[in-house]
């Protein structure tokens, strides 16, 4: 399947872009996903946190991505 990712923060800087597309294999979670992009972006890994949304809402690790969900790589905020 085919996913578009939205980056925002340091995750963007570190990709060098603002959204990406990758594909990946049917029933693909959260955390598959984000081992996918430590691998392909080991700075990525690096960060204190990284959540993955999905059309608007925190996923759980488990949580199963499909084609057509609106993803977005949510880095650690700072700021008072």
């Amino acid at each position: 399947m085919h996913l578009n990712i939205a980056l925002f923060g340091i995750a963007r800087e570190i990709v060098g872009q603002p959204t990406l597309e990758i594909d990946a294999p049917a029933g693909q979670s959260a955390r598959g996903l984000l081992a996918e992009l430590h691998a392909r972006y080991p700075a990525l890994a690096a960060l204190s946190s990284l959540a993955v949304a999905v059309n608007n809402e925190y996923a759980a690790d488990d949580t199963p991505l499909h084609e057509r969900d609106e993803i977005a790589l949510i880095p650690p905020v700072s700021g008072g």
